[in-house]
């Protein structure tokens, strides 16, 4: 999604928006600076991190490294998983 799109769709100002990209919390993704839904999930989860819980911008940048390193995590066991399931299927 463009830009407007996910400022209207995510409640923020453009300059919300940057500051959040600049600080590495949200990537826009070329061309012409697209957004996914599972950024505007991660910047509702932002919302709620620094409004509902009063987290301050160290602990949001910690609390989404966290959630990156475990979502990569997942995609790795997964594939492991896919690579056994293959492998077992194969006649020996």
């Amino acid at each position: 999604m463009q830009l407007q799109e996910f400022a209207d769709r995510s409640h923020l100002d453009s300059s919300t928006i940057e500051a959040w990209v600049n600080a590495e919390w949200l990537v826009v993704h070329p061309p012409g600076h697209q957004f996914s839904e599972q950024d505007l999930a991660r910047a509702r989860l932002i919302q709620d991190l620094k409004g509902d819980l009063g987290v301050n911008d160290e602990g949001i940048a910690l609390v989404l490294y966290l959630l990156d390193q475990l979502y990569g995590l997942r995609c790795l066991l997964r594939d492991i998983q896919v690579m056994r399931t293959t492998a077992s299927e194969r006649p020996h």
